[in-house]
Formats: C-alpha cells, sequence, structure tokens
C-alpha cells in the first residue's frame, strides 16, 4: 500500500453514496468543511437529508454536534471494525432516523463526550444494520 493513512468520513460518505445509487436512488454528496448534512436524496418534489458518521474501529461514532433534524433526515452510521484498509471487506452500517438517535447517545460522567457506541447499537438498535429499506418510507 503506497500511502498506511486513510480519510475515514470520505470513505464512510462514498461508501453510502454507493450503496444509494446501487439502491437507485438519485443521491448527492454536499461539499463543505462544516456541514451538517453529508448527502440529499432527491425525490423530485421533496428531499430527504443524510448525516454520515463514520469510524474505521469499533468504539464509538462522536455524536457532539448532534441536533434532530424531523422524518426526513437520517444518520447512517458506518463502522470498518479494524478493517479499512482491506477492500474486501465490508463495513457495518447503522441507518437510524434521526428522531431515533438522542436515545442511542451515551455520555461520559464527566460530560465532555457524546457518542453512540457500535456495542450498544449492536445490542439495542440491530434493527438498523443494513436498514436501507427505512429510506423507502419517505422516498422513491
Amino acid at each position: 500500500m503506497i500511502n498506511e493513512g486513510y480519510n475515514t468520513n470520505l470513505a464512510s460518505e462514498y461508501y453510502v453514496l454507493s450503496m444509494l445509487y446501487r439502491l437507485g436512488y438519485d443521491a448527492y454528496l454536499t461539499l463543505g468543511n462544516k456541514k451538517s448534512v453529508d448527502i440529499i436524496i432527491d425525490k423530485g418534489d421533496d428531499l430527504l437529508t443524510i448525516d454520515v458518521k463514520g469510524m474505521a474501529g469499533t468504539t464509538n461514532w462522536p455524536m457532539e454536534n448532534f441536533k434532530k433534524k424531523g422524518d426526513k433526515h437520517f444518520i447512517i452510521l458506518v463502522s470498518f471494525t479494524n478493517k479499512i484498509n482491506y477492500p474486501a471487506s465490508v463495513p457495518e452500517v447503522y441507518i437510524v432516523p434521526s428522531e431515533k438517535v438522542p436515545n442511542l447517545i451515551y455520555q461520559n460522567p464527566k460530560g465532555t463526550r457524546r457518542g453512540i457506541t457500535l456495542s450498544r447499537i449492536r445490542t439495542e438498535a440491530s434493527a438498523y444494520r443494513d436498514a436501507w429499506h427505512l429510506l423507502d418510507r419517505i422516498v422513491k
């Protein structure tokens, strides 16, 4: 491998965008440094927004800046489970409606960090794993 570094956020966003195109969605990556929406799905007369959170490992997705954005917004969590540099490895993906995210957020005892742990979503919200069908209730 030429460069051992990687950009987890971009890898995650492009993975999700690729999946959306494979599933037939009309999706667009947003550009910008301080964006709160990473992908927009165009329904024609309506829009669905997605915020992608990626991690290379298996700990947690930081959620310090999370704000609910209504029933047309989703958080898609991508974990490469310590295999980001193995192209044949498929990441774990969770599609979570924005209004359900606060129930999954863990805050450390000091109150300085907020996030969603992979172990918690695996046990308490496994129904969201590869739940691409949740986008159908609004889109297609």
